[in-house]
């Protein structure tokens, strides 16, 4: 990375979302950090001094974004590779693979990933003739967009030892559970250096032409590797891009977190799996299965594992989708806490990724121990609704109770929003809208407190209570952005009227109804330097 300035610059003529003022104009920064925010008129005492004036015309400083839960190289391959997200059918499924394998270098293992059988006409994935025709038979590893199963090529099967023994194995179909993480293993091996170092600068630059000023890797021997979150954590130290924060997923895995320089012992430290490939843990069984998923840790094996974060003072993690699978995570906890304290355990924050299934009872819990719901809005804009794929899983009944975003906010609960890239893009502002307008209207919150949770809640996952925030002293980490008119935008009439009122003072952000352009990033600042400048459409010296 190249050595950082004090230089001071100051932004003028725009809006600056700020709790300092909101009605400010401009802002300026020293070094790494907020010095003012204020009016234009005021401003001009220190345009002579700044070593740069950024003329706004118009544009609407925010915080940078916080993705709270990401895969920088899976995300990466799937930028820069064969990505099947959104594909209509089965049979344009196998024509891009094709496409895809006839293109590559011969050798080596193709990497793919998104492809979601739910919306097929077909109704199925690919048999495994199908796709080592489509492969040509080359080692193909293609994950599902939910990445808890898996399509491998016969090819790639051969190089994964003793897969067909092990859990999850299908002869003629997708791989879950322990079979799925031997052939993601067995792919992921054969990438080299470079390869990887490609894929992560790949996501590392795409966030930061979306305005994400940090990300919160969740790394694990089941997800990737020690080497891969080492590799990470470098290159996002040497180079200028968005900070990198890496949670390592390993049950007692405490050292090893330490070891590798990661702020938690978590992130995707699986309880269940998920609910589109039938792994997410139920308490009653699928509506479309006649089973209740997969459990892959017990209570007693939590608590154990939250205990020893606790007293090492680091914060530990899990996966849990299911309701079955959330139950497991808090009687874990409060079992960890029965041992060394509640006041320890609440003071860590701990985590629980996805949380999807909760009920007024675990939300309570979450409370009750200071737990952190990282959690992912876009899974409910990719598969909510009367015809998604959380109807097909559970039935109406059940589909309607998921991501309950605004009985976690109303509860006190710390959400921090995140992508879980590449299960679903890096997209901050269709992230907000999602919690905004959740397809369970109940489950809606306001624009305002979806952007606190994509932003400053991310930093209060991380225990930084102070960052996220452009307000004097803060960390200068922001963005710049060519927005619509600004709003202050409610969900429905359940929020009082006066705070959609200019008159209340209330900052506003850009109108994110359905079918409304989202906010274009023309600048991303991560602690007062530039990481991306984009040129817009119109005229704007910015």
């Amino acid at each position: 990375m190249t050595e950082r300035t004090n230089r001071t610059v100051l932004l003028r003529g725009g809006n600056v979302y700020s709790p300092a003022d909101p009605f400010a104009t401009a802002m300026l920064v020293e070094g790494e950090q907020v010095a003012w925010v204020g009016s234009d008129g005021a401003a001009e005492a220190y345009a002579d001094i700044a070593d740069e004036v950024v003329e706004l015309a118009g544009a609407l400083v925010t915080p940078a974004f916080v993705d709270a839960h990401v895969h920088a190289t899976s995300t990466g391959l799937a930028l820069t590779g064969l990505d099947l997200t959104g594909c209509p059918t089965l049979a344009e499924a196998l024509e891009r693979i094709a496409r895809f394998a006839a293109d590559a270098p011969a050798g080596g293992v193709l990497i793919g990933h998104g492809w979601d059988e739910s919306g097929w006409p077909e109704g199925r994935p690919p048999t495994q003739a199908e796709l080592d025709r489509a492969a040509g038979g080359a080692a193909l590893y293609l994950s599902r967009t939910d990445v808890h199963s898996a399509l491998a090529s016969t090819a790639l099967r051969a190089l994964t030892e003793d897969l067909a023994a092990l859990p999850g194995h299908h002869p003629d179909g997708p791989l879950s559970r322990d079979a799925h993480h031997a052939v993601r293993a067995a792919a992921l091996a054969h990438l080299t250096p470079d390869q990887r170092r490609a894929a992560q600068l790949a996501t590392l630059r795409r966030a930061a032409e979306l305005g994400i000023g940090a990300l919160h890797e969740c790394a694990g021997p089941q997800i990737s590797s020690e080497q891969d979150l080492a590799a990470l954590l470098e290159l996002a130290a040497a180079t200028d891009g968005p900070e990198v924060f890496g949670y390592w997923g390993e049950l007692g895995g405490v050292d090893t977190a330490r070891r590798l320089g990661a702020v938690g012992a978590g992130g995707d430290l699986f309880v269940d799996g998920a609910l589109g490939s039938h792994t997410a843990c139920l308490h009653t069984p699928y509506a479309d299965a006649e089973h209740t998923g997969a459990a892959y840790l017990s209570a007693e094996q939590i608590a154990d594992h939250v205990a020893a974060c606790t007293e090492a003072g680091l914060q530990a993690g899990f996966h849990a989708i299911g309701d079955a699978a959330v139950t497991a995570v808090l009687d874990g906890v409060r079992a960890a806490a029965d041992r060394v304290g509640p006041a320890r355990v609440k003071a860590a924050r701990h985590r629980v990724e996805h949380a999807e299934s909760l009920d007024d009872k675990s939300i309570a819990a979450f409370t009750e121990l200071g737990l952190t719901a990282s959690v992912q809005p876009a899974f409910d804009a990719a598969w909510g609704g009367p015809d998604g794929m959380y109807v097909q899983r559970l039935g109406a009944e059940r589909a309607a109770g998921l991501n309950p975003f605004a009985a976690l906010l109303k509860a006190g609960v710390l959400l921090a929003f995140g992508s879980d890239a590449p299960v679903t893009p890096l997209d901050p502002w269709g992230t907000v809208r999602a919690a905004a307008f959740h397809r369970t209207p109940e489950h809606r919150i306001s624009v305002r407190a979806a952007f606190t949770a994509h932003t400053r809640g991310g930093w209060r996952a991380l225990g930084r209570d102070q960052d996220g925030v452009l307000v004097p002293g803060a960390v200068a980490s922001f963005a710049v952005w060519d927005a619509t008119d600004l709003v202050v935008q409610a969900p429905d009439d359940r929020v009082a009227g006066w705070s959609t009122d200019p008159r209340s003072g209330t900052p506003g952000l850009p109108d994110l109804t359905p079918g409304a352009p989202l906010p274009t990033c023309l600048r991303t600042v991560v602690r007062g330097r530039t990481v991306h400048v984009r040129r817009p459409a119109r005229r704007r010296p910015v």
